[in-house]
């Protein structure tokens, strides 16, 4: 697939379209392709933007070749045309509080073979990976499945799934299944998702009203497809218990998680590092299921040493 370069923090950024089986993920791939490479896995719902240029840019001043993009059905990304096998919704949850797997459109394990169609595309052999909430869930995926690929692991506000973890607070979960409503005009859609960034958000790192209002345009102007977005949150509720699959990673791996996060609760973050072998966990004050930016130094720093730590 082609791709073009730009420059932006005067830093070289190239942007492009590969090709993994069916699926075509659009990418930006920053820095100097002889460094190592950091790939960034966004999470439900999120379009690869949720991850800041100057995030970015933090960790290719460090020395590294930085990767983000959208996954399937969200962004830029090759939106489906399928529907996810018939199933109570209620089932499928209770199933998933089980840890159980469940039929669907694609899974979890689908997404992480996205990826590794990304790296392939890419020339990138090893990669450390970093992934945020369903990001961290195909992060672990990936490390779990494909060690030979994954130099470390960075999981922030995320789950392993296992059974019986504690569920969203439904002020959190509920306005993220159900949306604005069919109709929402582009007002309502914002509206909404600015409720969504206030609930879920970090309490003690509040963003301005207005830098909120202005990227939630952007991320509606770049794409809203509702029906990607559902068969993503299927993929979750389907995939069954991660731990076990954890349970393999021997990489060197951070586990960072808001003690302030009502969608993804404190206790998934803490399962997560239990089930990798000398995971670091780190609990962060005043944080929610967001990357606040007064905290992005430090993220930056941890997921630097982290990596660090592989090529000791």
């Amino acid at each position: 697939m082609t791709s073009s370069e730009r420059i932006l923090h005067d830093i070289p950024v190239r942007e492009g379209r590969a090709k993994a089986g069916a699926i075509e993920l659009h990418y930006e791939d920053w820095g100097n392709p002889a460094d190592p490479a950091i790939l960034l896995i966004m999470g439900l719902s999120a379009q690869m933007l949720l991850w800041p240029e100057d995030f970015c840019r933090m960790l290719v001043k460090k020395g590294y070749r930085v990767v983000r993009f959208d996954n399937r059905d969200i962004g830029h990304s090759t939106k489906l045309k399928v529907k996810s096998p018939p199933m109570n919704e209620l089932l499928r949850m209770a199933r998933f509080s089980l840890g159980l797997k469940s039929p669907a459109a694609y899974t979890l394990y689908d997404m992480a073979g996205d990826c590794i169609g990304l790296l392939d595309h890419l020339g990138i052999r090893k990669a450390h990976v970093v992934g945020a909430s369903m990001g961290g869930m195909i992060a672990q995926i990936l490390a779990g499945q494909h060690p030979e690929r994954i130099a470390s692991l960075g999981v922030i506000f995320s789950s392993n799934n296992q059974p019986l973890l504690p569920p969203p607070a439904p002020s959190a979960i509920k306005p993220l299944m159900k949306g604005p409503g069919k109709g929402a005009t582009r007002e309502q859609l914002i509206a909404h998702s600015l409720k969504l960034f206030r609930i879920i958000g970090s309490p003690e790192y509040p963003s301005p009203e207005d830098e909120l209002k202005a990227f939630a345009s952007m991320l509606l102007e770049r794409s809203h497809h509702p029906a990607g977005v559902k068969r993503q949150f299927t993929a979750v509720l389907s995939s069954g218990s991660l731990r076990p699959l954890a349970k393999r990673i021997a990489v060197p791996t951070i586990v960072i998680h808001g003690l302030d996060d009502i969608l993804v609760r404190p206790a998934c973050g803490r399962a997560v590092a239990r089930a990798i072998k000398g995971a670091r966990l780190h609990l962060i004050p005043g944080m929610g299921h967001d990357l606040p930016k007064a905290l992005w130094p430090m993220f930056t720093d941890m997921i630097a040493d982290n990596a660090r730590r592989a090529t000791a």
